[in-house]
């Protein structure tokens, strides 16, 4: 970003720019290569990173490169921000940069990703999409009523789907329970999940099982954690041939000692994150979206207890899960 914003608000004559450019390109390749070479290191730990660190590797990959659209042949491009000139550059998923390309904003497409995918949303004709998770997802629904769907995030995005693509005819379900952990969704999720022929399943599930260490002593390792999850996974996938979207457990820490969480849920965030690659699920990456938003106002803003978001806070995930199928 910082590459474009000097080329473009720097005044000069053609030739003078014709050079900046050029110069600007092999500084963008030299950037490509050391991303490139952070997500090769899965395992080290980066420090100092734009003073935000110290960050796993694999977290850093995640939220500086859209993963989105990494699984895609051969491509991965930095995040988008907010700025007119396009996406900064592009590169080959093996780490050598092939090209620094400059352009109009791409068009909608499943995580932003623009011309390099065909797909324009995730989204088919009459779609069921069953949302799933812990209180996050569940958040006020009537138990009593199958079709209700609370009025946290699960029910703005399905108003704002519906709005947006009226055409579709999507049904949506929220089986969110409060208090899940990933192993109490895969106990219920035959009942709660096959039981209802969803043709897209979106699951958020992570929080409690870090939860449960700090406030209980119940310690769930990150293997358990994992295998759970992928349990629901590949039922949804090879029982139901369901469409996979897979929401970041996250924590915006409104206290002291919710730091040190970070210990126990960031592992469980590396392993959405490649489960989400490895499944061709659409990932939703909000845990550095809400840690970026309370820097700038305060975490209250987003959560009151650090977990449970507010209703500006169920608008950020709601928007960020739009966003991420191709419908925001």
């Amino acid at each position: 970003m910082q590459l474009l914003t000097r080329l473009f608000e720097e005044p000069g004559q053609p030739a003078t720019q014709a050079n900046a450019m050029v110069g600007l390109i092999a500084e963008a390749r030299e950037v490509q290569i050391q991303i490139a070479q952070l997500a090769a290191a899965h395992a080290d730990t980066v420090a100092g990173i734009d003073g935000a660190g110290p960050l796993t590797a694999p977290r850093f990959f995640a939220e500086v490169v859209d993963i989105t659209c990494y699984p895609q042949p051969g491509r991965f491009r930095l995040r988008q921000r907010h700025h007119t000139s396009g996406p900064e550059s592009f590169g080959d998923s093996s780490g050598l940069a092939t090209e620094a390309q400059f352009s109009s904003p791409p068009s909608r497409s499943i995580g932003g990703c623009g011309e390099m995918s065909a797909v324009t949303t995730l989204l088919e004709l009459h779609d069921r999409v069953l949302l799933t998770g812990d209180s996050v997802t569940d958040w006020g629904r009537d138990r009593s009523d199958p079709t209700s769907l609370g009025h946290g995030y699960a029910l703005i995005v399905a108003a704002l789907a519906g709005a947006r693509r009226p055409d579709l005819d999507l049904t949506f379900l929220n089986r969110g329970v409060g208090g899940d952990t990933a192993a109490l969704l895969r106990a219920r999720w035959a009942s709660d999940g096959l039981a209802l022929a969803p043709t897209v399943v979106s699951v958020l599930i992570g929080i409690n099982d870090t939860w449960r260490r700090f406030d209980s002593g119940r310690t769930t390792s990150t293997d358990s954690y994992e295998s759970d999850l992928r349990a629901v996974l590949d039922s949804a996938r090879d029982e139901l041939g369901a469409r996979l979207v897979l929401i970041e457990p996250f924590v915006v820490a409104v206290s002291d000692d919710q730091h040190a969480w970070r210990t126990d849920l960031d592992p469980r965030i590396g392993v959405v994150r490649r489960l989400a690659a490895e499944y061709r699920a659409v990932l939703v990456p909000v845990d550095g979206l809400f840690a970026a938003a309370a820097v700038h106002t305060a975490p209250q803003v987003w959560t009151a207890d650090g977990v449970h978001p507010t209703p500006a806070g169920h608008g950020l995930l709601a928007q960020a899960w739009l966003d991420a199928v191709g419908v925001g």
